[in-house]
């Protein structure tokens, strides 16, 4: 690991300071992840700042929104009275995400931040334009099971590996930022990146601005919500699939839809063409499986991933059936 200089800021606007002044340092929360590329030279930064010290309320405002700080740790947020009762699949997601030692350690903003698990990015015999730009990427002709089917490019198939993003996603959430040139907002679906020509720049984040907090607009239906994380093991692996889905429904007819899909995309991908199909539309079987094959209409998969593209529909239709009581859709 590199030498490194460490500071612990005393505020967002320290924090951003700092990392004004030195243009190859980074952030650090948790360092669950951080840490680790740290130690496989991936990560190589000349300055640490420390941003744990920063506010770590949840807060609920006058219109019914939460606000979670970025400072958080994943484990709070997950066993919060106000994450549970209203927006249980985002508690269950954090669960399914990690250890309970890691949930302890983990910020909120840091689970935000975090790099793709691809076995290529992490070799540094291979090639990887997320890690070296411009030097092609290994896992188009390699062994690419875990990588993405939707919103993939010739520069890069990897997957975004967060559980806690994509119960985010689904919810609509804001993500609150500050840097040298004041705060802004931006939104949950804009906050991740494609990859496009440029796998590398992986958020829509500006070099000094640091994530300070996560507000959840007020919604009053996803307390009917499940998240559903399909992997190769019982605990502590990555999706191979995941989906969060809130539903509500009136007499029979959806009349509101939200998902979000984790393990098949640069980004937690939400799932716009199932909410839009299924809004308005009879609570049936049916209409879920319809809903599920318009939004992976466009799947792309490799040689040894083309399994995501029926394991993401059956996933699909099978958490539509259980929040509706149809029971599991095989």
């Amino acid at each position: 690991m590199k030498n490194f200089a460490y500071t612990r800021a005393a505020d967002a606007a320290h924090a951003t300071n700092l990392i004004a002044q030195n243009g190859r340092a980074k952030f650090l929360g948790g360092g669950t992840n951080l840490v680790d590329l740290m130690r496989e030279n991936i990560e190589q930064p000349d300055a640490l700042v420390d941003v744990t010290g920063l506010p770590d309320q949840i807060e609920e405002t006058a219109d019914g929104s939460i606000i979670i700080g970025a400072a958080v740790k994943n484990s709070q947020v997950a066993n919060h009275r106000l994450i549970r009762e209203k927006y249980p699949f985002l508690a269950h997601a954090i669960v399914f995400g990690a250890s309970g030692q890691i949930r302890n350690m983990a910020t909120v903003g840091g689970n935000l931040l975090q790099r793709t698990r691809c076995y290529y990015f992490y070799d540094e015999a291979a090639n990887c334009n997320k890690r070296s730009p411009g030097s092609g990427c290994d896992a188009l002709e390699g062994f690419n099971r875990i990588h993405a089917i939707l919103g993939s490019s010739p520069n890069c198939i990897a997957t975004h590996p967060s559980d806690m993003c994509v119960a985010l996603a689904a919810l609509d959430a804001t993500v609150q930022v500050e840097g040298r040139n004041g705060k802004r907002e931006i939104k949950f679906d804009d906050f991740h990146r494609l990859p496009g020509d440029t796998p590398h720049v992986e958020t829509d984040l500006q070099a000094d601005e640091l994530i300070t907090s996560i507000e959840i607009p007020q919604n009053n239906f996803a307390v009917n919500s499940l998240y559903r994380k399909v992997r190769d093991r019982a605990s502590y692996a990555f999706a191979l699939v995941s989906v969060a889905a809130a539903l509500e429904v009136d007499d029979g007819v959806v009349k509101n839809a939200r998902l979000a899909l984790g393990g098949v995309a640069h980004k937690p991908w939400r799932a716009f063409e199932v909410e839009s199909f299924l809004t308005g539309k009879a609570a049936t079987e049916e209409n879920y499986r319809q809903a599920a094959k318009a939004e992976l209409e466009n799947a792309q998969g490799f040689e040894h991933n083309n399994f995501k593209i029926e394991l993401a529909r059956r996933t699909i239709v099978s958490v539509l059936s259980e929040l509706t009581g149809n029971g599991e859709a095989k």
